[in-house]
């Protein structure tokens, strides 16, 4: 298991197909990188560079990051993403 320090958070991209008004099917690596992601590990937040950070983010929650936000990562087979909680723009509900 990754365990996330100070503000980061670890995500794993939403992936698969879409489907274009016009009924096209377009795979995923014909369309950009999503912006959508699963919250997989929270950081513990406190004292970062100076300022007291709290986690607003939790396990789960559905997020939309900026693009190309994070440090891309391979564990166990499994692509994910970690970013800090600052790059993270909203929690899709």
């Amino acid at each position: 298991m990754i365990k996330p320090l100070a503000d980061r958070v670890v995500i794993k991209m939403m992936e698969g197909e879409e489907t274009t008004k016009s009924g096209i099917i377009l795979a995923s690596s014909a369309k950009e990188k999503p912006q959508i992601a699963e919250v997989i590990a929270v950081g513990p937040g406190g004292n970062v560079d100076g300022k007291e950070i709290e986690m607003h983010i939790k396990i789960g929650d559905k997020v939309i990051v900026t693009k190309y936000a994070g440090t891309e990562v391979k564990y166990e087979g499994e692509e994910l993403t970690i970013v800090r909680q600052s790059d993270i723009l909203a929690i899709v509900e």
